[in-house]
């Protein structure tokens, strides 16, 4: 009898490990990408509104957040259960797109929705930031997901607003607020391809002081130091960029639509549309079991080094558009 119970036991806990495994699997299949001008002329025909400036990037914000939260597996960032909390790619994968999420929920807040520095906030925005900025592990007392579910619900109502005529909601398509966005979006994309490229280590030198030669700061480092991003870190920064780069590609496909007018009068369309291409390249299909970290010029490929190219051109770009915008 007590050999059949250990029989019964052994066979359950594998068939718990083999649905496990399966399971893992499904919920690691990252989302497709959104076409969001369809998604958005979509939305406005279901609320029964004519799409407004704002309308596709607000559609955007909300489809990536709520993506987020009702993929396979749901957000798996906080799960304490087995299988998700063995994984590790997903919950990166969010993390990197959450933090897209958060920036441009800031910017909305203070620059999109605003006519300038002295202007009341959207009641609905100053409610849908801070909620997005709740620790995104809590799995209980309040939950991760009831927090961003609120700051959805709240950029719903914003969008509802912005379509409605007689509303005071605003969002404001000017090219000093795209660049304000633009500079979060360059310092996200700087930071993961620094850390992507250190996958292999590097001798860098001390240029934090660099072009003012009465710069201080607060506590003095070395002139050079070793910088390598650990081994157990790889992964978590490869699919930290691949979601980070997701969110961006339906952002950016928005702001397309919604700053049309001062994209084509700056004639900067075209360049808009070359960093949307380099970050679809970042969703390409990993065919490898796993993130490989092959040296420099060596033998094995490099995927970090491969992600830090494209997100490298992606960001320089952005810069470019950054200065086009403001002088040209």
């Amino acid at each position: 009898m007590i050999t059949l119970n250990k029989k019964a036991i052994t066979s359950a806990l594998a068939g718990v490990v083999v649905v496990g495994g399966l399971l893992s699997v499904w919920w690691d299949i990252e989302p497709d990408v959104i076409d969001v001008n369809a998604l958005s002329i979509e939305q406005a025909e279901v609320l029964g509104v004519k799409p407004v400036p704002g309308f596709a990037t607000m559609t955007a914000v909300i489809s990536v957040t709520d993506t987020l939260l009702t993929k396979p597996g749901g957000y798996l960032t906080n799960d304490k259960i087995y299988p998700s909390v063995l994984m590790d790619n997903m919950p990166a994968f969010e993390f990197g797109a959450l933090q897209q999420i958060r920036d441009l929920a800031l910017v909305l807040r203070s620059d999109f929705s605003r006519s300038q520095s002295q202007s009341v906030e959207d009641a609905d925005l100053v409610k849908a930031q801070p909620a997005l900025n709740f620790e995104n592990n809590s799995w209980i007392f309040p939950s991760t997901e009831s927090e961003y579910k609120k700051a959805l619900k709240h950029f719903e109502l914003y969008r509802t607003r912005l379509a409605n005529p007689s509303s005071n909601a605003q969002f404001y398509a000017r090219a000093d607020n795209l660049t304000e966005w633009l500079k979060e979006v360059e310092k996200r994309l700087g930071s993961i391809s620094q850390r992507l490229s250190a996958s292999v280590g590097q001798d860098r030198l001390n240029t934090d002081l660099a072009g003012d030669s009465a710069a201080v700061q607060s506590t003095k480092a070395a002139s050079h130091q070793e910088v390598k991003t650990s081994w157990f870190k790889l992964d978590d920064v490869f699919y930290e960029a691949r979601g980070t780069s997701w969110a961006l590609i339906h952002f950016l496909k928005a702001v397309e639509i919604d700053f049309a007018p001062v994209l084509e009068k700056k004639n900067a369309l075209v360049s808009l549309r070359q960093i949307i291409r380099e970050l679809e390249q970042t969703q390409e299909t990993v065919w490898s079991p796993m993130v490989l970290n092959g040296s420099g010029f060596g033998m094995m490929a490099n995927h970090s080094l491969v992600m830090a190219s494209y997100i490298s051109r992606a960001n320089a770009a952005i810069i470019d558009l950054n200065k086009l915008l403001t002088q040209g």
